[in-house]
């Protein structure tokens, strides 16, 4: 049997890091993505085996280097990177703009276009999005937006990839605990949004890593075009 091969963009830290600690410890080959984090990579890739590749996901000209190493095959796309800056709307720039939905939409939609030719069958893909498309919050316009349109290319790529076998689903984190979630809340946010949650903690990234790795599996050939909504009942 051929082992499995995954691209996961943004995995030095976070959500994206438990992915690649969980596939590869399911067999599966890794190609990693990260920005800055050189130390983060280095450390992910000595654990886990993964291929780390520098990418800038504002600039899509670094697109071609993610891809390049797995030319000969690919089975496993996950949009996990993302950028959240929040700030109110009186205060945006149209420099915020563009570098939020370049990187949180542009870039995964070429991605995802890329991928499209190397995909064997059944091949998943798999974009991380965020439970704030549906409970917004205050400065959170232009990542809320950007989400929405990673979850609209979700829907439309099930329909246009269903023929060859190829799911395609998103993964909508509720309150997880990350750096993004402490960098962009105040602490005084956090115990409201715990007690609002029906099992009572915040995410772990373990917790959404095991829902990306079951839908990689067969038991999910079942499910594309979804939005699974991976919140510990901060939703229901």
């Amino acid at each position: 049997m051929t082992r499995r091969t995954a691209v996961v963009t943004g995995g030095s830290r976070g959500i994206g890091r438990a992915v690649v600690r969980r596939l590869t410890r399911d067999g599966v080959r890794v190609v990693v993505t990260y920005r800055t984090s050189d130390d983060a990579a280095a450390e992910l890739s000595a654990e886990t085996g993964a291929e780390a590749v520098r990418c800038d996901q504002a600039d899509l000209s670094t697109l071609p280097a993610v891809f390049a190493s797995v030319a000969g095959g690919l089975d496993i796309l996950v949009n996990n990177a993302a950028v959240n800056d929040p700030k109110p709307i009186a205060g945006l720039t149209p420099g915020d703009f563009d570098r939020v939905m370049a990187v949180n939409a542009k870039f995964p939609l070429f991605a995802i276009q890329a991928a499209i030719p190397l995909l064997r069958s059944p091949g998943r893909i798999i974009n991380i999005s965020t439970l704030n498309t549906v409970i917004p919050a205050p400065g959170g316009s232009l990542y809320g937006a950007s989400k929405a349109a990673l979850e609209q290319f979700t829907a439309v790529a099930a329909r246009e990839l269903a023929a060859r076998g190829i799911t395609v689903n998103t993964v909508s984190p509720g309150a997880t605990e990350t750096d993004l979630l402490h960098a962009t809340n105040p602490p005084a946010a956090l115990p409201p949004t715990i007690a609002a949650t029906a099992l009572g903690r915040l995410g772990r990234p373990e917790d959404i890593a095991a829902v990306v790795a079951y839908l990689t599996t067969p038991d999910a050939d079942w499910l594309t075009g979804q939005n699974i909504r991976a919140t510990g009942g901060l939703l229901l």
